[in-house]
C-alpha cells in the first residue's frame, strides 16, 4: 500500500522551525556596554522581557493537591490578583504616568515596566532630614537613593543603580553640566584595557547618542574643584540595574526619572555622594 509522506513533512517542517529558531537565538548583536567610569559587563542585555501576566494561571496554594482524575478548576486571573499573590505592587495610575513612554528630542523612550520594580525605587516624595541645603543631590550609596533636597524637611527621592563595591567617588562636588542625549566616550585607560572600545574613542567621534547608549536620555556631570572627576549621574536603557549593584562605577537612573531630575537641577548645583 502507497506510504503517505505527510506526517515526515509535518516533522521536517518543524526541525527548519527549530533549526531557524536556534540560529536566531545565536545572533547577539553586541551593545556598546560602559559608561565614563562603569564595569562593561552592566548591560549584558540592554532590553529586558516584556513582563507577561497570562489569562488563566494557577496562583500559589498551600492546598493538598487534588484528588488523581479529578479536573483542575481554573479561574479568570486578573493583573490586581497577580500583584497581590505574588507580592507585586498594584498598578499605579501615578506611575503609569511617571514610567510612561515618552518623546524626546526625537526620540521615543519605552515605558518602563513598573509593576516588576521594587515600589521603594520608583520617584517619590518622602520625609528627609538633612542639614542639606534645599536645591542640593544627595548619593545615599548604601540605600541606593538619590535625594533631591526640598524646603521643609522633603525630599524627591529616586532608585539609582551603582557600583558592586559601591560608588568609586564620594565626597562633595556640583553639577558643572549637563547634557540632553549625550554623546559617550570611554576615557583613555578603559581604551588601553578594551582595545575594542577605540571606535567609540573621541578622535572617533564617540558612541552616538540613542536609545541604546549607555548615557540614557541624560547627563549630569560631576565635578570637584573645577576638574571633572568622570562620574556622572545618566540615565540608562537597562532598567533592571537600578536599585542594584552591578557595575563599579557612575550613578545610574530610570531615563525617565534622569529627566525629571535634569529639568529640577541648574547647573552648578551641588551634589554630595554619601
Amino acid at each position: 500500500m502507497p506510504i503517505s509522506l505527510r506526517p515526515f513533512r509535518r516533522i521536517l517542517g518543524l526541525s527548519s522551525v527549530l533549526a531557524a529558531g536556534v540560529l536566531l537565538a545565536g545572533c547577539q548583536v553586541p551593545f556598546v556596554t560602559d559608561t565614563s567610569r562603569m564595569n562593561p559587563d552592566v548591560f549584558v542585555q540592554e532590553t529586558a522581557p516584556v513582563f507577561y501576566v497570562p489569562p488563566y494561571a494557577d496562583p500559589p496554594t498551600n492546598q493538598p493537591p487534588p484528588t488523581p482524575g479529578a479536573i483542575p478548576q481554573r479561574r479568570q486571573l486578573y493583573p490586581s490578583d497577580f500583584h497581590q499573590t505574588y507580592g507585586l505592587p498594584v498598578s499605579n495610575p501615578v506611575h503609569r504616568t511617571l514610567y510612561g513612554v515618552v518623546r524626546d528630542e526625537g526620540h521615543t523612550l519605552p515605558a518602563v515596566p513598573y509593576s516588576r520594580i521594587d515600589a521603594r525605587y520608583l520617584r517619590q516624595e518622602v520625609d528627609y532630614r538633612t542639614g542639606e541645603a534645599p536645591g542640593t543631590i544627595v548619593v545615599d550609596t548604601r540605600q541606593r537613593f538619590l535625594y533631591f533636597v526640598q524646603p521643609g524637611g522633603k525630599a524627591i527621592r529616586y532608585g539609582v543603580g551603582l557600583g558592586k563595591a559601591g560608588f568609586s567617588w564620594h565626597g562633595r562636588g556640583v553639577i558643572q553640566h549637563k547634557a540632553k542625549w549625550p554623546r559617550w566616550t570611554p576615557p583613555d585607560d578603559m581604551v588601553a584595557r578594551q582595545p575594542e572600545l577605540r571606535k567609540f574613542a573621541a578622535s572617533e567621534g564617540g558612541y552616538n547618542p540613542g536609545l541604546n547608549n549607555p548615557l540614557g536620555a541624560r547627563a549630569l556631570y560631576i565635578y570637584k574643584d573645577g576638574k571633572d572627576t568622570l562620574y556622572r549621574v545618566h540615565g540608562t536603557p537597562d532598567w533592571q540595574s537600578v536599585g542594584k549593584a552591578t557595575s563599579s562605577g557612575c550613578v545610574r537612573m530610570f531615563n525617565q526619572d534622569v529627566i525629571d531630575l535634569f529639568d529640577r537641577v541648574p547647573s552648578g548645583t551641588p551634589i554630595v555622594v554619601i
